[in-house]
């Protein structure tokens, strides 16, 4: 992946003085990070973590933060890994499983993106068509204008550069985090003790009948990994940092990622459990059966013209934050695809002329899929669900215990929480799978 960070060189004195200090870079950093992961998912993290009652929600507040950090962290030491300081995740991949296991794995690193990535230019386009008609109360333009209008103006950042899209994705933050925070204290005057009633160790949620605690849980790690997913960005992130820290990268990437996820889960949670606790199990089961999003639902149960305002500008940050971070990791698996496909014809080609002909695909592609609005998309995020917990979960701690490089991170009691939460993300995702076609 062609990268806009110089390459750093730096004394091993130098670098120990700077990485203890927090610059404007690790700051910018920790706020793509951010925005990566708070994207649509968020909108419908209330209704899926609050249906199954009060203590489901309690304990998955308390998993966040670890599962996030740990499984995150994992996956930056396995790109810090690498021999060379410039290889993305898919160059390390090669490196240390070999040639075959690097395609596949970049194959799956692909796939496990670039659909979300679809799904997201099929939302920004749903959202701010439904703001024309229902708010603006104005008729939309054709959706093949209006799709291509949306797509080409994300994509102008895009081609500013790495920089530019993190910098973008930073300033988009401060916004989307506001208008979250405003809502959440708005609610408060609305909460009510409705959840209190499902507190109970073999509580059943409304609309979930013979489902117990655990069953609700298991069911509910899938939806809290995506909610809070940034594995498209931390290649890209884990390169930049080493270019500036060097060999104490790996030090300050887990200092910006444990306060990037600190931000996210005090945030994020702070907005679900006030969502929450301003409906009942039976309104947040009601919003599922419409499948809308939380703020949807809270501007048609409260009436309130401000909630049907905001929810638009808060689904429409949140979806362009998405898609950019998203759009850095498809890119670096489509890069990642052709250049081995041309090194195995003992061919290549310049970074800039395939960054060029990648953003030309994700430019068409996006626009067919956003003009199409085809309703299997929400079938394929499911199925990259257990693509994204194989990559961010398993496979970093699978290198500990066969790369060398990585032996020294074993032996931790953090590294078997992260294995154990990954694996029950994958069942989950395909018991769902199970559910959906022979339910």
């Amino acid at each position: 992946m062609e990268t806009t960070h110089p390459q750093a060189v730096v004394s091993k004195t130098d670098t120990g003085n700077d990485y203890r200090k927090w610059r404007k870079s690790d700051t910018v950093w920790m706020l793509g990070l951010y925005g990566t992961a708070i994207g649509a998912g968020i909108l419908f993290l209330p209704i899926n973590a609050g249906i199954g009652g009060l203590l489901p929600l309690i304990i998955m507040a308390v998993l966040a933060f670890p599962m996030t950090f740990f499984a995150h962290r994992g996956m930056c030491r396995f790109i810090l890994s690498g021999k060379n300081p410039g290889e993305d995740i898919t160059e390390v991949v090669e490196e240390h499983f070999g040639a075959k296991a690097g395609n596949l794995i970049t194959l799956l690193y692909f796939f496990a993106i670039y659909p979300i990535l679809l799904v997201y230019s099929v939302a920004i386009t749903n959202t701010v068509e439904s703001f024309i008609v229902n708010q603006m109360h104005m008729t939309a333009p054709p959706r093949i204008i209006l799709s291509l209008v949306l797509i080409v103006g994300i994509m102008c950042i895009i081609r500013f550069g790495e920089a530019a899209i993190v910098k973008a994705m930073s300033v988009l933050v401060f916004p989307f985090v506001a208008v979250l925070m405003v809502l959440a204290l708005y609610l408060i005057p609305h909460w009510n003790t409705a959840i209190f009633d499902t507190l109970s160790f073999s509580s059943h949620s409304a609309g979930d009948t013979g489902r117990g605690l655990m069953v609700t849980l298991w069911l509910a790690i899938p939806v809290m990994v995506f909610s809070f997913n940034h594995s498209p960005i931390i290649s890209a992130f884990s390169v930049a940092k080493r270019q500036e820290y060097g060999d104490n990268a790996e030090k300050k990437c887990s200092r910006i990622l444990a306060c990037a996820h600190i931000m996210m889960v005090l945030t994020v949670m702070f907005f679900v459990f006030s969502c929450v606790l301003s409906l009942s199990p039976q309104n947040l089961q009601e919003a599922k059966d419409q499948n809308i999003s939380i703020l949807s639902y809270l501007a048609n149960f409260f009436h309130n013209p401000m909630i049907a305002y905001i929810a638009p500008l808060v689904a429409f940050i949140a979806i362009t934050n998405a898609f950019l971070g998203h759009y850095m990791g498809a890119r670096e698996g489509f890069n990642g695809l052709v250049n081995k496909a041309l090194r195995a014809k003992g061919k290549s080609i310049a970074p800039s002329k395939l960054n060029k002909l990648t953003a030309l695909f994700m430019l068409v592609t996006s626009w067919i899929v956003a003009t199409l609005d085809p309703s299997i998309l929400g079938m394929i995020e499911t199925l990259g669900g257990p693509i994204i917990a194989m990559l961010l979960f398993i496979m970093p701690m699978y290198a500990i215990r066969k790369v060398p490089a990585m032996r020294k991170y074993a032996g931790h009691l953090s590294n078997l929480f992260v294995v154990v939460i990954g694996l029950i993300a994958i069942s989950a995702v395909f018991y769902n799978l199970y559910q959906l076609f022979f339910g």
